[in-house]
């Protein structure tokens, strides 16, 4: 490999001859080779907006000439639109704040741009990374705003993917409306439902989420780009913060809109906090829907039985026929590792220090990495396993009539301890609730027939009176 030497204020380093990073990326990689784990595409481009903005702006208010800032912009286009991204080499578990992250693209945008004006890597003269691309700005600036743009990206993308699940829970809840069985408390037999309705409480309970994220989302519009080192301003014109806001705006499609309040934006990470809480909570409703599905899907011999998961791949390498819920089972896997990233978000945004949260990187590496396979297997699971869902009707409606739940039906004609009685007898005898509450004839068998109505028994609102 062939190097170039470039320096910085602590000495001279190598740096690959056909890199567009520089020196101060190249100290990172050398200081920091401690995982494979390089940004997430949308990190990339959100920071390389930024940077796109910043150039635009300080043109605006003249602070920097024309020339450089058209192709500082030209360059950031090409990496918005796909080019160089194997150039964003800075691994996640880095120096503090996402000051090398900030470098790396200023110096490929840079390098870019010198090249686009016929000069060779590394000839700062030309443009150069902190005096022209990070002009106006600062890590401590950057970064946060760069946070804002990628989470949401990424909320947005997730809440249409809840919505697809949501609508495919309450597909499969009209298709099983009419399928009657045993409720379950405590794991043990209860009051009978509908199948479609417990597919329903599915439903629903994913779908709070969206209201969840359209509240951060809306909070994360707040950016405090201007703010520079620690939220005074200092060396970013007033003028250049207004243009940034609006131009930053327009090319992503976000309402964004200045901090209140600059310090207080650029140290807390609490809004960040609160969106993981959004991933959070969505895994943990998930880790419980997929363990329902989990129960009623088991056997098929010793199970619940009552519904199949579509099968997707062979379940053991010995026992021959085996069928896991293998989806469930990757969404449950995958809503434990959200929730240990929420953890990691937590701590780090209790450990900020006086102007500034230098835990950052891995802050916004937890939540990209949340939203994104949050996202993902949400979209499988949908696609390969809650459509393809089947019930066992025959199953279930056999059942449940047997269940010491439907006996609740006669609480409220003969009490509780009468009722208990056609219970005991009917689990001795093997029979029915209704089979038996006739054969003790403790009402007419005409009001039993209304009482255990299959649709009766799960619907509140239809009442029967006292007879």
């Amino acid at each position: 490999m062939e190097f170039r030497t470039e320096h910085d204020y602590l000495g001279e380093v190598e740096v690959p001859k056909a890199a567009y990073w520089g020196v101060q990326t190249q100290r990172a990689v050398n200081n920091f080779p401690i995982s494979e784990i390089k940004p997430y595409p949308e990190f990339v481009t959100s920071l390389v907006m930024v940077k796109r903005a910043a150039a635009e702006a300080n043109m605006k208010v003249g602070l920097l000439d024309a020339k450089k800032a058209k192709v500082i912009m030209q360059a950031a286009d090409e990496i918005i639109k796909g080019k160089l991204r194997d150039q964003f080499v800075v691994g996640v578990y880095q120096a503090g704040a996402g000051t090398s992250n900030n470098m790396n693209a200023n110096e490929v945008i840079a390098n870019m741009a010198i090249e686009s004006l016929g000069g060779k890597k590394g000839d700062y003269s030309i443009i150069h990374p902190n005096d022209d691309v990070n002009k106006s700005q600062s890590t401590n600036d950057v970064i946060p705003t760069t946070m804002r743009l990628t989470t949401i990206t990424l909320l947005l993308r997730l809440k249409d993917t809840v919505d697809y699940m949501e609508k495919a829970f309450m597909k499969k809840s009209k298709e099983f409306d009419g399928i009657v069985k045993s409720g379950r408390t405590h794991l043990m037999d209860a009051a009978p439902i509908r199948l479609g309705q417990e597919f329903e409480a599915w439903a629903r309970i994913i779908g709070k989420s969206k209201a969840r994220i359209d509240s951060i989302v809306e909070k994360l519009m707040e950016i405090n780009i201007g703010a520079t080192a620690v939220g005074t301003g200092l060396n970013a014109n007033p003028e250049y913060r207004k243009y940034a806001i609006e131009i930053l705006s327009k090319l992503s499609g976000y309402n964004l809109r200045p901090a209140e309040f600059l310090p207080e934006a650029t140290q807390s990470m609490s809004d960040f906090l609160e969106a993981s809480s959004v991933t959070r909570n969505l895994a943990a409703d998930l880790v419980k829907v997929t363990g329902d599905l989990r129960l009623l899907n088991s056997g098929p011999i010793t199970g619940f039985d009552e519904i199949s998961l579509p099968a997707l791949q062979p379940g053991s390498s010995i026992m021959p026929g085996k069928v896991n819920p293998g989806m469930a089972e990757a969404v449950m896997m995958v809503s434990y590792q959200v929730i240990g990233n929420d953890d990691a978000i937590l701590l780090s945004t209790q450990a900020g220090q006086l102007e500034l949260n230098v835990t950052m990187p891995l802050v916004i590496y937890c939540l990209t990495h949340s939203l994104t396979i949050l996202n993902n297997v949400c979209r499988l699971f949908v696609d390969k396993a809650v459509l393809g869902i089947v019930a066992h009707k025959e199953r279930m409606e056999r059942e449940v009539s047997k269940t010491p739940g439907v006996g609740l039906a006669l609480n409220t004609y003969i009490g509780y301890e009468k009722s208990a009685e056609v219970v005991k007898r009917a689990l001795k005898e093997g029979k029915s609730i209704k089979e038996v509450a006739k054969e003790m004839k403790v009402l007419p068998e005409k009001q039993l027939d209304e009482i255990f109505d299959p649709f009766r028994l799960t619907s509140p609102d239809v009442k029967l009176k006292k007879k």
